[in-house]
This record gives C-alpha cells, sequence and structure tokens, in this order.
C-alpha cells in the first residue's frame, strides 16, 4: 500500500531520551493501563480484549504505559452500537503540557441509522484547529476496523483497514511546527459530550441506551520507544530494516489515489478549504497537505 525509499535514516533526536525501535503486539495487560472510569473500562480474554463503557455517571479510559517517538500503531476497534448521539470514542497520541503535540481519532456518535463522523486533528507545540472530518464507507458497530497512524520525520498518515484517509506533511520550512521532540503515549477514553459531539449539541445523550461500549483488540505498535536514560537516536536496525521501514515510509502512487477517493466521496470538513474560518488566509501547511 505504501512505499519507502532504501536510502538508510537515522533519525537525530533532539529531546534528551534514549530510544530504541521494538514491535508491540496483542496482549493490553502488558500493553496498556485502565486509567479512569471506576471498572467501566475491562481488559478481558487474557488481554486480548479490552472494553470501554459509559454511563450516566462517568464513561472510562486507558493509556499506553510506553511512550513513543516515532512509530506506526494499530488499534482495531468496533464503535458504539445503535443510538450513539452524544457520546465520542477518542483514540490518540498526547504528550503533556501546555505545547503538547497530539494526533487525533475522534469518533462522534449519532442516532441510530445516521453515520458516525470521523474527526481528525494534529496538534504541534500546542496549536491544533486543523480538523478534516469523514463518514466511514462500512458501519463501524458491525465489526471491529482497524485504525493507523503512521508517524515518522517526514508525515503523519492516518489510515482506516489500510486505506489513507489524510496525510499531514513536516511543513516546517513553512514555518510550521511539526511534532517530532515529544514523545506521546496512547490514549482512549468512552466519554459524554452532547453539548457538541452530534449536530452541534442538538441532539443529547438518550441514557435509556446506557451503557454505551466500545471494543478494542489487535493493537501492535512498531515504534520508536522512549525511555529516560541517556541522549540520542533512533536508528533502525540492519537485521531489521523491513519492519523498520515506517521511518521513511509516504504513500505510493495507489495509496494516493485511495487518499484522492476518500477526500473526494467522504470527506465532510477540511479546515483547508474553510474560508470564512480563516478570513486572512488558510494555515500554510494546506499549501502541501491537499490529495488533489
Amino acid at each position: 500500500m505504501a512505499s519507502s525509499n532504501s536510502v538508510p535514516v537515522v533519525l537525530v533526536i533532539s529531546l534528551v531520551i534514549s530510544c530504541f525501535v521494538i514491535a508491540f503486539g496483542g496482549n493490553f495487560h502488558q500493553d496498556f493501563d485502565i486509567t479512569w472510569g471506576d471498572g467501566r473500562g475491562k481488559i478481558l480474554d487474557n488481554g486480548q480484549l479490552l472494553t470501554l463503557s459509559l454511563d450516566k455517571a462517568s464513561g472510562s479510559g486507558f493509556q499506553s504505559k510506553n511512550e513513543y517517538l516515532f512509530g506506526k500503531i494499530d488499534m482495531q476497534l468496533k464503535l458504539v452500537p445503535g443510538n450513539s448521539a452524544g457520546t465520542v470514542t477518542a483514540y490518540y497520541l498526547s504528550s503533556q503540557g501546555s505545547t503538547h503535540d497530539e494526533i487525533d481519532f475522534e469518533f462522534l456518535g449519532n442516532l441510530s441509522g445516521d453515520p458516525y463522523i470521523l474527526h481528525t486533528n494534529v496538534f504541534s507545540q500546542g496549536k491544533g484547529d486543523r480538523e478534516q472530518q469523514f463518514y466511514l464507507w462500512f458501519d463501524p458497530t458491525a465489526d471491529f476496523h482497524t485504525y493507523s497512524i503512521l508517524w515518522n520525520p517526514q508525515r503523519i498518515i492516518f489510515s482506516v483497514d489500510g486505506t489513507p484517509i489524510r496525510e499531514f506533511k513536516n511543513a516546517e520550512s513553512l514555518g510550521v511546527a511539526y511534532p517530532k521532540n515529544q514523545p506521546m503515549r496512547i490514549y482512549s477514553s468512552l466519554w459524554n459530550a452532547d453539548d457538541w459531539a452530534t449536530r452541534g449539541g442538538l441532539v443529547k445523550t438518550d441514557w435509556n441506551e446506557a451503557p454505551f461500549t466500545a471494543s478494542y483488540r489487535n493493537f501492535n505498535a512498531n515504534a520508536c520507544v522512549s525511555s529516560s536514560s541517556g541522549s540520542s537516536s533512533c536508528t533502525p536496525s540492519s537485521t531489521s530494516s523491513s519492519s523498520n521501514s515506517w521511518l521513511n515510509e509516504e504513500l505510493d502512487s495507489t495509496s494516493q489515489e485511495r487518499l484522492k477517493w476518500v477526500q473526494k466521496n467522504y470527506m465532510i470538513y477540511n479546515y483547508c478549504s474553510d474560508s470564512k474560518r480563516f478570513s486572512q488566509g488558510v494555515p500554510p501547511e494546506c499549501a502541501i497537505n491537499t490529495a488533489a
């Protein structure tokens, strides 16, 4: 689906951390902690399944044990079925603090029969406002589907079942900050956002439908994992170059065509096209982040 050139990549990381490439997969007990929800988050099936639930009292959430600085991260999700209006299932990478970096998937629930909205955003140095929103070309509540983030020094690619839906390229040459120095954890949560999530807050959560449940499986991360000792680099091993190809991966021509197809047929909002919002001109990264 994606191509990578053959030039060896050594990523010199300006943050004082050490970083090693490692692949993880599969066991939620080993890879994640349920961080809130008072029992509403559960790890089941010997660590192969994780569920989050939301009722009127509380939602729930989890985070990764590790922090990552670049990686290719996959998770399969099955979203809240039926009338999910007012609920948000968030799945994202984030660092901490007022100048944090963040890479977001958010799934905005809807009334039965109406489509979910997949909301994406990228924050760098605390600045976001880079929203793109999509409908999906399938029912995300009927089965598990794979939602992926590729994050390397050149680009961030959001994909669904292997099909790219968004590319955010490094635009530092245009004066735009890019997430590259702050390690990020994986977070996910299921929460009530009926003040804005569905039709701008007009449709409220129907608590008669509670509890609402989202399910997760088949986590996989091929990534640089940061630690607090030492300084320096994330260097792909010569003995496992194929598994480290994500470090300089880019969209090949087939993937670029798939990206155009998604953005033509399923994109419902693009901040780069919102001239009313950005009356003084769209942000500079929009010049290089269009699929057209």
